[in-house]
């Protein structure tokens, strides 16, 4: 599972001393037992794609803190949270692009907006952007 591969790369920063990839790293695995134990608490399991879903998340959130540092120039903050960032990245899968999102769509029976957003929702969550979906969607 991805999140064996997380701990062991968590364990690997702390070896190294990166504190940036550790950090990232650590954020990551407490909002994924979190999750799990808010999922057995239901019956559920957790899966791989609930893990991706964490993951983007807190790529947004950090993105969000790089730029309020950016504004009051912590270039120091900026350097270790884009570290951060690249880190977590490496553990998403490849992201469907503009043209690829455009051959699905032209593939459905329905191209009215709220089919093509589950679609991509059930069909390819965790791999598109869904905002990139939406504005590619409305081109067509």
């Amino acid at each position: 599972m991805l999140i064996d591969e997380l701990k062991k790369a968590s364990m690997e920063a702390l070896k190294n001393k990166d504190k940036d990839a550790r950090a990232a790293l650590s954020v990551v695995i407490n909002k994924y037992n979190l999750a799990s134990i808010e999922m057995k608490a239901k019956g559920k399991q957790i899966a791989d794609s609930d893990l991706i879903a964490i993951i983007s998340k807190t790529l947004k959130e950090l993105a969000d803190e790089k730029e309020g540092y950016a504004k009051v120039k912590r270039l120091d903050r900026v350097e270790g949270i884009t570290i951060q960032e690249n880190t977590l990245k490496v553990y998403l899968p490849k992201m469907l692009s503009e043209e690829e999102i455009k051959e699905e769509i032209l593939k459905l029976e329905n191209k009215s907006l709220p089919t093509i957003m589950q679609h991509f929702k059930v069909n390819f969550a965790g791999k598109v952007d869904m905002s990139l979906v939406s504005k590619v969607a409305r081109t067509l």
